[in-house]
């Protein structure tokens, strides 16, 4: 594969950086702590099995589905090099 200007590994560093950010971003997002007995959007009771696989849980399993289908996360690299840019 052509490279340009970019060095050798450039197309490595940038996967690299890529999930990097990913693993970044998701455990910024992890919460601590104990959880809610019941979600804080719809009221519905929350398993003690939930509460004890997922730390600081606020939501019912139905909630955080629809929580998690809202999200907006760009898939982009957007960290590279100038060379991948002028292509």
């Amino acid at each position: 594969m052509a490279t340009g200007w970019a060095g050798d590994g450039a197309v490595q560093d940038q996967i690299d950086a890529t999930v990097s950010d990913a693993v970044q971003r998701a455990r910024r997002q992890l919460r601590k702590g104990p959880g809610l007995t019941h979600c804080e959007e719809c009221d519905a009771p929350i398993p003690a099995a939930r509460r004890e696989a997922v730390p600081g849980v606020r939501l019912c399993v139905s909630c955080q589905q629809a929580h998690d289908a809202e999200r907006n996360t760009s898939l982009y690299n957007r960290r590279g090099s100038k060379d991948s840019q002028l292509r």
